[in-house]
């Protein structure tokens, strides 16, 4: 039997520009778990264009608020941030304050569920 190998396309959006900003509040423990971060109050996810943005934002999150950093992949532009709801919330308002006054991006309004 032969196995039928998946491709996974990755697209890119030109531009300067955050493309998702949304926050979990309470997150469920196995999301927790599958994503391999401890216990926590919300995690905020954002991806960036150009992917290497993700570094800029990785440092303005933990400089602004007392979160941690969950996962950052500077090839794909992913941020997870970790913390409290306020400390998350602050930390991803300052990423898009940042990036949107000081470079010129476009940033994407704070979703949260």
């Amino acid at each position: 039997m032969s196995e039928e190998k998946k491709r996974f396309i990755q697209e890119f959006v030109p531009g300067k520009q955050v493309t998702l900003s949304h926050l979990i509040a309470n997150p469920d423990e196995e999301l927790l778990e599958k994503l391999g971060i401890q216990r926590a109050g919300s995690i905020g996810i954002l991806t960036l264009t150009p992917s290497e943005t993700v570094i800029i934002a990785g440092d303005l999150a933990t400089k602004a608020a007392n979160v941690s950093i969950g996962f950052l992949d500077r090839f794909t532009g992913s941020l997870v941030l970790v913390g409290s709801v306020s400390e998350v919330d602050m930390a991803m308002r300052r990423i898009n304050q940042f990036l949107s006054e000081t470079l010129g991006y476009t940033p994407a309004a704070i979703t949260k569920s």
